[in-house]
């Protein structure tokens, strides 16, 4: 036998909200209705406001450092707080007629190794993101695709920003040119069937989170049942 304790004060209060806040919104039953998920209410977090900016470093196109001096909804005053600006850019997987996924193995210095990654490049001036992509794929693999889904586009850094990805899903690929490397870039195409590169995401063996991302999100749009394309990333028929 045990005794219920009382529920008084603050702590009953709360406790009594966490459990009727978990309840169906539209009849307060302890179980979903029909066709009504239940959905647990969230705070009503405020954004900082942000009282000064000051540029610190610019460099043209390609980065820009900034201090930001803000307010924070408790009251709270923080001064410097940086935030890196680079320019929006698009990440490409590339799906060619074998089912096999496009990659550059390239060098890349900042994470001072040789990476393998999707095709990727900024977006230039009075471009879209597909537009974009659809020129970074030609250079940078010689391809062109027969059908492109966006798959979103995202920030890079939650604190510091550091710049816009929009992420691209190429089917139906094949070449038509030899690659358009740029001068810095000293690199090798390469073609992974999706199995491997399953296998490589699960054995950690990229080292640029944005590639990992990309590639994570193709797969899962593979495997979609209501993807518009078979699981071998060949478009469905009607």
């Amino acid at each position: 036998m045990f005794l219920l304790r009382p529920w008084n004060g603050e702590g009953a209060r709360r406790r009594a909200r966490i459990i009727i806040d978990s309840l169906c919104p539209s009849c307060r039953k302890s179980v979903p209705c029909a066709g009504e998920p239940v959905v647990p209410r969230m705070r009503d977090l405020k954004p900082w406001k942000v009282l000064r900016r000051r540029l610190l470093l610019d460099r043209p196109p390609w980065m820009r450092v900034l201090e930001h001096d803000v307010l924070l909804p408790n009251g709270r005053l923080v001064e410097g707080y940086l935030r890196v600006e680079v320019q929006s850019y698009v990440i490409i997987v590339p799906i060619d007629e074998a089912q096999r996924v496009g990659l550059v193995r390239s060098y890349k210095h900042g994470v001072e190794a040789v990476d393998i990654q999707p095709p990727a490049g900024i977006i230039e001036p009075g471009e879209t993101p597909q537009q974009a992509a659809m020129r970074e794929l030609r250079e940078e693999m010689g391809c062109t695709a027969e059908n492109w889904h966006p798959l979103g586009d995202y920030v890079i850094s939650g604190n510091y920003r550091a710049g816009r990805a929009h992420v691209f899903l190429a089917t139906g690929c094949r070449t038509i040119a030899a690659p358009e490397a740029g001068d810095l870039e000293e690199q090798e195409i390469i073609w992974l069937a999706q199995e491997d590169l399953r296998r490589r995401l699960e054995q950690h063996r990229f080292a640029q989170i944005d590639a990992v991302a990309a590639l994570s999100l193709a797969m899962h749009h593979l495997q979609k049942p209501n993807s518009g394309q078979r699981p071998d990333g060949r478009e469905a028929s009607a």
